[in-house]
């Protein structure tokens, strides 16, 4: 009882730190060297160095990627550590069956999405 206590104060602290602290590190820098805008043109430079629509989904999907395939993998390595502790209970067999099921399903789906996503990257300039 006590730790549990301990341990939702100590969660407590920790958000209401980051709460506190996150603003002041996110601040970004003045660019002392920029020159003051012309009274003719104005230009707002582009903070992301993205220039088209298709390069943000390209850069979107390869986050994806590197995030998605890691979850694929532990979630494989949970579902044969679930056939591992089934020892032969059906019950536990059908549920690490279906772990495993889910999982390659994930997997398809995510190399999927990026096969047909290469597949229109590669297309489309053609098509000009």
């Amino acid at each position: 009882m006590k730790i549990n206590r301990l341990s939702s104060k100590i969660l407590f602290l920790f958000l209401l730190s980051f709460l506190v602290f996150s603003p002041i590190i996110s601040l970004a820098q003045l660019d002392i060297n920029v020159e003051p805008p012309s009274s003719n043109s104005i230009k707002i430079k582009n903070p992301i160095k993205i220039n088209s629509i298709v390069e943000f989904l390209k850069e979107i999907l390869k986050a994806v990627i590197k995030i998605g395939i890691p979850l694929i993998v532990l979630a494989i390595i949970y579902s044969g550590f679930l056939f591992v502790t089934a020892m032969g209970n059906p019950e536990k067999l059908t549920k690490a069956k279906d772990a495993l099921l889910w999982s390659l399903v994930g997997a398809a789906v995510l190399l999927g999405a990026w096969a047909i996503a290469e597949l229109i990257v590669t297309t489309i300039p053609k098509l000009e």
